[in-house]
């Protein structure tokens, strides 16, 4: 990690640091249990937003891949947290996502051929011990579907890394047209799920409009542009690296704000989790440093149960 990067990666790290306000702010001012009505309100709009500001729509094999990155890191992802928030014990979802760096490095070995370090691999078991440690609640009978669900969500979010880091964007497409055709994509998919599941849209009074206005701008069209900006300019595992900031920053808001205590073995593991996230950012000597994309575009991508877990 060179001083020269600390400034990219420093606005890469807003993206799941914004991710971690996601409980906070559906519990205090959205409609309780409408989480896929959420997803849809967080991605929608902000999608056609991005849509409007790049003026900007794929062409050719885009077509296909937009929809495709769009599903795995937007709309298969968000239902699957969703389901496994719900059907696993308190912070377990959030375990079962911290490993993320571990399918990415795999992943990325296969598609990127970034081979993966025993380093890295110790940073990810590190990583994942951490928030482990911050977000475990008292053991509960563990639901088959939940867990399946859980590393649905994991494996589809990380695969979603790679294949972006791996195709790229077309010439002369910046990430901001990017992110939108990816939001966009994925909220059209969740829709009609969320018609299906939860039926017809709740009654929203000024708070709720007001959260959601926050989640689809700020935590949603501006994350995740900073987060597939970052992706193009870094390694997917530096990237994936710093998803441990987004239940470490749950964390702490339920401590400053929600009036939620900290124990020691929490505070341990937030020192763990924060350690490996830094770690995760430095380079081998001789690594070769990710090329940086060309932006001619580029302008300015869960709610759960308890404060845990991601995007």
């Amino acid at each position: 990690m060179t001083a020269n990067r600390l400034p990219l990666i420093a606005l890469t790290a807003l993206a799941p640091i914004s991710w971690g306000t996601t409980y906070a702010v559906t519990t205090e001012f959205l409609p309780a249990d409408r989480p896929l009505f959420t997803g849809l309100m967080r991605a929608l709009p902000a999608g056609l937003l991005l849509l409007a500001l790049s003026r900007t729509l794929p062409r050719g094999a885009w077509w296909g891949k937009a929809a495709v990155l769009g599903a795995l890191n937007i709309g298969a992802f968000f239902p699957l947290l969703f389901l496994s928030a719900y059907r696993l014990p308190g912070g377990m979802a959030a375990v079962v996502g911290s490993v993320g760096p571990l399918f990415v490095a795999g992943l990325a070995a296969l598609l990127l051929g970034e081979r993966p370090t025993v380093r890295t691999l110790l940073t990810g078991i590190a990583a994942a011990l951490g928030v482990s440690l911050v977000v475990l609640k008292a053991a509960g009978a563990l639901d088959t579907l939940g867990v399946l669900a859980a590393l649905g969500s994991t494996a589809s979010m990380s695969t979603g890394v790679v294949l972006t880091k791996r195709w790229g964007r077309p010439e002369g497409v910046g990430p901001l047209a990017l992110t939108g055709w990816q939001l966009t994509a994925g909220g059209l998919l969740i829709a009609p799920i969320a018609l299906l599941v939860e039926g017809a849209p709740p009654a929203l009074d000024s708070r709720a409009i007001g959260g959601y206005l926050y989640l689809a701008l700020a935590n949603t069209a501006v994350s995740y542009w900073l987060w597939f900006r970052g992706i193009g300019r870094l390694s997917a595992t530096q990237v994936t690296f710093l998803g441990p900031l987004s239940p470490l920053t749950a964390a702490v808001i339920g401590w400053a704000a929600l009036g939620q205590a900290l124990t020691p073995l929490q505070l341990l593991g937030m020192a763990i989790a924060f350690a490996a996230t830094v770690f995760g950012q430095l380079q081998p000597r001789g690594a070769r440093r990710p090329e940086k994309a060309a932006e001619p575009g580029d302008q300015p991508a869960l709610l759960v149960r308890d404060t845990t877990r991601t995007a």
